[in-house]
C-alpha cells in the first residue's frame, strides 16, 4: 500500500488502516457496541481480520485517497478507534464514520477524530458535504454528529439488509 498521510490532532494520531493493526481491527469489529450498532463483520480470526483489511480498507484508499484510520493516543500509543470518510454502497455521497474500543469512550476522542477528518474533507479531499449513517439505538452517535453541525434527513436502509439507519447530512 503506498504511504498515506498521517494526520494529528492535540491527543490523537490518525493513521492509515494497514497489515499491522489487524489485532486492534479484531479487537474494534468485536466489541459489543460494533456488533449491536454497526453489525457482525464475521472477524472471528486475526487472519478474517486481515482479509478484511485487504479486501475492504486497502482498495478503499487506492480509489479515493482517504479511507479508514486507525485512532492512536499520543501519550501512549496506544490504538483506540477508528475514524474516517467511506464510499458507501447505499450512501449517497461519502459517509464519515467512527468507532472506539469501550474503555476509549466518553473521553472525547470520537468528536477530536472525526472533527479533524470532517476538515480534512473539506481541505485536502475537496468534499464540500458529507453523508452520515448510524442506527437509530445510537443515541452517543447521533449526538456527536449533531456536534459536527449534521442534520437529520431521513431514515434509509442499505442494500442487502432491512435494518433501518438514520442518514445526516452536512453540507459546506
Amino acid at each position: 500500500m503506498p504511504k498515506h498521510q498521517d494526520y494529528e490532532t492535540e491527543r490523537l494520531l490518525l493513521r492509515a488502516t494497514g497489515l499491522e493493526d489487524a489485532e486492534f481491527i479484531f479487537e474494534l469489529l468485536n466489541t459489543p457496541k460494533w456488533l449491536q450498532f454497526i453489525g457482525d463483520r464475521n472477524i472471528s480470526t486475526l487472519q478474517s481480520a486481515e482479509e478484511y483489511i485487504k479486501m475492504h480498507i486497502v482498495p478503499m484508499f487506492k480509489k479515493n485517497g482517504f479511507g479508514n484510520y486507525t485512532v492512536i493516543r499520543k501519550s501512549d500509543a496506544v490504538k483506540i478507534g477508528s475514524c474516517g470518510l467511506y464510499d458507501r454502497e447505499g450512501v449517497d455521497g461519502i459517509d464519515i464514520g467512527f468507532a472506539f474500543l469501550p474503555a476509549y469512550e466518553k473521553q472525547g476522542y470520537a468528536l477530536e477524530s472525526a472533527f479533524k477528518i470532517k476538515a480534512l474533507a473539506i481541505s485536502d479531499f475537496k468534499l464540500s458535504q458529507l453523508s452520515a449513517i448510524t442506527n437509530p439505538e445510537n443515541i452517543g452517535s447521533q449526538k456527536l454528529l449533531e456536534k459536527l453541525d449534521f442534520q437529520f434527513k431521513e431514515k434509509i436502509s442499505l442494500p442487502e439488509t432491512e435494518k433501518a439507519l438514520l442518514l445526516y447530512k452536512w453540507e459546506l
